[in-house]
């Protein structure tokens, strides 16, 4: 146990050392006045050192008593330990006076030394509780965090999900909208995955899943880019301050990475190999408008994309319209 004391009273100064001697505990620091208890907490001997119980008496203080506590409590080190008051008024008094200084408890004066080790220990056990309490806190942060963490993150792909979309992406849309920022989104939908799953099983559509999601999110490594399981075997790619050619550029290297996993499939009409088609909507958005919307506009873009051919990408200009062919093209500038 280790106490901070702030009495200019020589008697009780005395008596509380040789408590401590007798009991085993540290010598307690002692302190006439708060700047001088203040500055005990900053010598380097006692800069990493624990206070246990922090002890003012009050009487010297008059009425300065609950401001020189308050004064004390607002120091980091003592915001969290047990106040105790010393008093020689009458039990009511000090304990009316012990309260107006935010006390855990009083001591009487004069000292009777039994009585003072009981209110020590119960000060010490308060703040053992609390210690508990505060680690058991920040575990449950830490629980609750990660929990937050594995709601939007897909546990098959191992990507962002609907949820991250929606506590996140609608942030983003939001933020683009204060800003009048491009903003644009990429659909995607993998070729023929059903007759994949139909040809190979489910497990081995589970792992070209997570392919997919893996060669999705190495294209796109700009932070505040976000690679989205959002169905099925659906994914969808934001891209915040993006306008339509950056967005075009990077759905292309997004096909072509999928295209170079070289995952056999049997049964595609497009290709021996998986790949996937991309509908891509950009937009300068305003007040009036929506996500939901720029999202109709890819998801149309997308059938567009299917209905001439699959494995390219088309994108989303009021009537989705072809503007390139499945080929590998340079990637320009995001704007």
């Amino acid at each position: 146990m280790r106490l901070l004391m702030v009495s200019n009273a020589e008697e009780v100064r005395c008596t509380l050392v040789k408590v401590m001697h007798d009991q085993g505990h540290r010598p307690p620091l002692l302190a006439n006045t708060c700047r001088e208890a203040l500055h005990h907490l900053e010598r380097p001997a006692e800069v990493n050192a624990s206070i246990d119980v922090l002890l003012v008496d009050l009487d010297p203080l008059g009425d300065e008593g609950p401001e020189t506590c308050r004064r004390l409590r607002e120091s980091p080190r003592l915001k969290d330990v047990p106040l105790l008051a010393m008093s020689s008024l009458a039990a009511t008094q000090a304990y009316e006076l012990a309260q107006s200084a935010s006390a855990l408890d009083f001591v009487r004066k004069p000292i009777d030394v039994p009585e003072l080790l009981g209110r020590l220990h119960s000060a010490c056990e308060h703040k053992c509780q609390l210690d508990k309490c505060r680690a058991d806190a920040g575990e449950l942060e830490r629980l609750n965090g990660e929990l937050q963490r594995l709601c939007v993150i897909d546990d098959l792909t191992g990507i962002a999900n609907r949820r991250f979309f929606n506590l996140v992406v609608t942030q983003e849309w939001a933020r683009a909208v204060r800003e009048v920022m491009p903003f644009s989104v990429i659909m995607i939908d993998i070729d023929f995955f059903k007759d994949y799953n139909d040809l190979y099983g489910h497990q081995q559509g589970d792992a070209c899943l997570r392919k997919v999601a893996g060669a999705l999110s190495a294209a796109v490594r700009r932070p505040g880019d976000y690679v989205i399981r959002y169905g099925g075997e659906e994914f969808l790619v934001v891209l915040p301050h993006t306008g339509i050619r950056g967005a075009q550029a990077v759905a292309e290297l997004l096909r072509a990475g999928v295209e170079g996993l070289n995952i056999e499939h049997g049964r595609s009409s497009v290709h021996n190999r998986v790949t996937i088609s991309l509908g891509v909507a950009s937009t300068l958005p305003e007040r009036s408008g929506s996500l939901n919307a720029l999202i109709e506009g890819a998801d149309q873009a997308i059938y567009e994309a299917k209905r001439e051919g699959r494995n390219q990408v088309r994108a989303y200009s009021g009537s989705a319209r072809y503007l390139h062919a499945p080929h590998s093209v340079p990637c320009p500038h995001r704007g």
